[in-house]
């Protein structure tokens, strides 16, 4: 007897054998068993998923010679003739072989006549979308009102080719894709059965290899049994699938983590001596990535491989999805590089140059990757702690370097105070009367920001103490959310080491427990003392659409360094234009030629 490929061998003969595909059975079941039967199934999906099986099945249910029922013998001489495919009241048509309109009218020319053997006359039309819009025509009317003994079994791959008027005469399922777990233990069955010796590792190869088609993954089992010989191995297997084992890339990943760049391109010669294919190689790295990325959210979700859990717990939650990021993009221009390795090795370059990493933070493989760096120590003492593995993690850390750098501040007489490294004092001119047209607003934003601080050279020139709110925030030295934050509170009270801000309402989606953290670090250096922060909201306080006289609608002691900035743009904008109002020159105009001044074109003349 001649050798049976497994994907034939192994085709389900009845539904308790389908793998997957619940929820069409589900409906199939129980219509058979309820007998509400529709004249017309189509069953959609990509390739490989059992849409010709499970109609196949669905043919041996309706004419089997128990009766109608979800649970066919087998045994009968129908179910016997359907198995062989020479059942003659089933009749399979390939509609990418027979697409003209003739072909059609001649298959629906018998629709008329009763089965010769069987219950229905069934008939099953394959890759239907391939039919023309004639051919659609001509299946219409019958396919609308078949006679009472006609079923109509339609499968496709490509469900948006059919015409509407087909799709609404029609049961729709669509047939889904396999999960890798679900090919991987349908192979375990079946080599099991097959008495086939194999390591789980390889499946796993064959399954992922799949892309979701159980037919795909039989193929597969066959080939590298054929390749393997007398044992199936995971060696063997990626030689034959081309792929690139994790191990290689985890070396990969951690040369770039740690900067390495001489060490990478070794790496990557030697992964060119058994890896020709470097798509394959980017597809297996980005499929890490993300294997690192859920092993560092979900860490009880891969239990299998402690390589990648160690590797997990080195790198960065950011670094992950910085690289895999970078590696989509460098797999869609893979192509377009001269040739595919030089192409690889630029991906992993821009991964290494792209890396967050800062002077001073130079790592090796045993040095943890999420370590905290202090940089720049001669002069600047800010602390910079990177993302450790749990939020509890990243309190006990804050709350731990701020001990330290607050008694570091109070006991240190010598070192250069963190205040006196401040910009140059710039101002404004005086004479911000004269106007000119379109000057870039946001000069004038940064230079009414600039000129409303005065630092300080000196911690003696004056009393700390005695600097107001909207003195005190520019020189906290803060950046990005915090900066952003602290520029929308108010000042509710200072004593005895604490000190309570008030938040407005709309600016609370800046709040977080780490910046909070920042703002008091920040307070206590610029006080040398320990600060403990009260942060509270408040309701939103308007300044008023047009500035009357110093100090606008609001107080000025009740301002937040934002709506302060606001004000004084809005005094200067104002100045600007009732200057250029009652200049000789533009009133000459006005009142010669009619002219008019163009709203909101007059900005003041701001130079450092």
């Amino acid at each position: 007897m001649s050798y049976q490929v497994l994907a034939r061998k192994w085709r389900p003969q009845n539904f308790k054998e389908m793998v997957g595909q619940e929820h069409v059975l589900r409906a199939l079941i129980n219509a058979l068993d309820s007998d509400r039967l529709h004249h017309a199934y189509l069953f959609t999906g990509t390739r490989g998923v059992g849409k010709t099986t499970i109609a196949r099945i669905l043919a041996k249910c309706l004419n089997c010679e128990t009766g109608v029922t979800s649970e066919p013998c087998g045994k009968c001489n129908s179910c016997k003739e359907i198995v062989a495919g020479n059942f003659v009241d089933l009749i399979e048509v390939d509609a990418a072989s027979r697409t003209k309109v003739e072909d059609t009218r001649e298959l629906l020319d018998n629709v008329q006549y009763a089965p010769t053997r069987g219950r229905y006359k069934v008939y099953l039309i394959d890759e239907v979308h391939m039919l023309t819009g004639h051919s659609f025509n001509a299946l219409l009317k019958t396919l609308e009102e078949p006679p009472p003994h006609v079923k109509f079994l339609f499968a496709t791959t490509d469900p948006q080719k059919l015409p509407v008027t087909i799709l609404s005469r029609c049961l729709q399922f669509n047939l889904k894709r396999m999960p890798v777990d679900m090919i991987q233990g349908h192979l375990n069955m079946i080599l099991k059965d097959e008495k086939f010796p194999f390591d789980e590792t390889s499946l796993r190869l064959i399954s992922r290899a799949a892309d979701g088609s159980m037919r795909d993954a039989l193929s597969l089992l066959d080939q590298s049994i054929a390749f393997s010989g007398d044992e199936l191995k995971e060696a063997d297997v990626r030689d034959m699938l081309g792929t690139v084992s994790h191990e290689p890339l985890l070396d990969l990943l951690k040369s770039v983590s740690s900067g390495q760049g001489a060490l990478l391109l070794n790496q990557v010669e030697e992964i060119s001596g058994v890896t020709p294919d470097f798509e394959a190689a980017t597809d297996a790295l980005i499929s890490l990535l993300h294997q690192v990325a859920v092993q560092q959210v979900v860490p009880d979700a891969q239990q299998d491989d402690e390589s990648i859990k160690a590797f997990s717990q080195k790198i960065s939650k950011e670094d992950v999805q910085l690289y895999y990021q970078i590696a989509l993009h460098g797999r869609r221009d893979l192509p377009l590089s001269p040739d595919p390795r030089s192409g690889f090795e630029m991906l992993l370059l821009r991964m290494m140059s792209f890396s967050p990493l800062r002077e001073g933070m130079a790592l090796t493989p045993e040095t943890p990757l999420t370590e905290s760096v202090v940089a720049n120590e001669s002069k600047k003492k800010t602390v910079k702690t990177e993302t450790p593995i749990a939020e509890e993690n990243l309190k006990q850390k804050i709350k731990s370097d701020t001990q330290k750098l607050q008694a570091q501040v109070l006991t240190s007489k010598n070192d250069t105070p963190p205040w006196e490294d401040l910009p140059e004092e710039l101002t404004i001119v005086d004479n911000v009367s004269t106007p000119i047209i379109n000057t870039p607003v946001q000069t004038v934003v940064d230079q009414v920001e600039k000129s409303t601080v005065k630092p300080i050279k000196n911690a003696d020139d004056k009393n700390i103490h005695e600097f107001e709110w909207h003195e005190v925030v520019p020189q906290l030295k803060l950046g990005g959310r915090a900066a952003e934050l602290i520029k929308h509170c108010r000042l509710e009270d200072k004593k005895q080491g604490i000190i309570s801000l008030s938040l407005e309402k709309s600016s609370a989606s800046l709040l977080a427990d780490s910046v909070e953290e920042e703002i008091q670090i920040a307070l206590g250096m610029f006080y040398r003392e320990s600060i403990k922060l009260n942060l509270t909201l408040s309701e939103d306080v308007s300044i008023g659409s047009s500035v009357q006289k110093v100090g606008g609608s609001l107080p000025k002691d009740n301002e937040t360094p934002a709506q302060r900035t606001a004000r004084n743009i809005e005094e200067v904008q104002q100045k600007a234009e009732q200057n250029i109002q009652s200049d000789p020159f533009v009133t000459a105009l006005k009142n010669r030629f009619g002219a008019q001044i163009v709203p909101n074109s007059v900005q003041p003349k701001v130079t450092t």
